[in-house]
């Protein structure tokens, strides 16, 4: 293999959870349910949208765009756990590694983007209402979409393409239950001064940034509702953000999380359990929190099961 000769390696070891043979069983039942429940969630939330008309809207659009990227981020990790534990062996080869590390940041940065175009719509809809067809027309939408996947796709590209001149060290194994950057990085023994380099710069513009630009908006927002006279003019604008700031607390706070365990702590099963949260649990509740606060989508889901369940009769 031509890149196993110039990194030095064929494969690495993803040691997962834990060798306790009796908890393999509980642990690929567990990832296996939640799973399937990300991926259906989140795939009946684009169906809503697509069939429902009056869903066909930015807000609506944005939100099938990240429905989109939980299912697919949650499908480069989980599988192949999920075949490991099943197969029990935990080899990895090195292109497939290097091809888990490229996903694993590709689409965390796309969720990020995402989040920051549906605080700037939700600013626009309640900000400047007369305008808002203007601003958010379907050119500007799909213009949004296309950067973040763009920005996305190359800066993955970059950090993959700095990581395939690394050299690596005798111990291959990886004490996570995929390969995660930082950990891949760790193994090398040739300088990495670039790729952290580059982390701490990315999480920086891609991280800081975004995060930024979405309290803005939120403060903005704050202000305007403040000022409205209407009670339910009110209650409207708190709903139809609600679902959006529980998302982006959920997705911060649970890669916040990440980051200051591997800070404070040096067991990688601490580490692996707060990557969960963020790798496998946020894309699976995304789904719940968009349906059970948002009347549009839950009449819109109940009438798409209920037309399925006649089909089927």
């Amino acid at each position: 293999m031509e890149a196993g000769n110039r990194t030095g390696v064929s494969e690495f070891i993803l040691l997962g959870f834990s060798e306790d043979p009796e908890l393999q069983p509980l642990i690929f039942g567990l990832f296996l349910s939640m799973y399937l429940v990300t991926v259906l969630g989140n795939l009946l939330i684009i169906l809503a949208i697509i069939f429902d008309s009056h869903l066909h809207t930015p807000m609506y659009f944005f939100l099938s765009n990240l429905s989109l990227v939980d299912i697919c981020f949650s499908t480069s990790i989980v599988p192949k756990m999920l075949l490991s534990i099943r197969t029990e062996n935990k080899a990895i080869s090195y292109m497939d590694c290097l091809t888990q590390v490229y996903f694993s940041m590709l689409f965390p940065i796309l969720d990020t983007l995402l989040l920051t175009a549906m605080a700037y719509d939700r600013f626009v809809a309640i900000c400047h209402p007369l305008h808002y067809t203007v601003i958010m027309n379907p050119h500007l939408c799909s213009w949004l979409v296309f950067i973040t996947w763009l920005i996305g796709v190359l800066t993955s590209l970059l950090h993959i393409c700095l990581m395939k001149h690394l050299t690596f060290c005798r111990d291959l194994e990886i004490p996570h239950f995929f390969c995660e950057l930082t950990h891949i990085l760790e193994l090398a023994c040739s300088d990495t001064f670039l790729n952290w380099t580059l982390i701490y710069f990315m999480t920086g513009v891609l991280g800081v940034f975004p995060l930024i630009g979405i309290l803005f908006s939120y403060s903005r927002i704050a202000l305007s509702i403040r000022k409205m006279s209407s009670s339910g003019g009110k209650q409207k604008a708190f709903s139809t953000c609600g679902s959006h700031l529980s998302v982006v607390s959920l997705f911060y706070g649970t890669g916040v999380g990440v980051h200051f365990t591997s800070a404070v702590t040096h067991s990688p099963q601490k580490v692996s359990v707060a990557s969960v949260m963020y790798s496998v649990v946020t894309p699976m509740l995304n789904p719940f929190i968009y349906s059970l606060r948002n009347k549009d989508v839950k009449g819109t889901l109940r009438r798409l099961l209920n037309r399925t369940t006649s089909c089927l009769r």
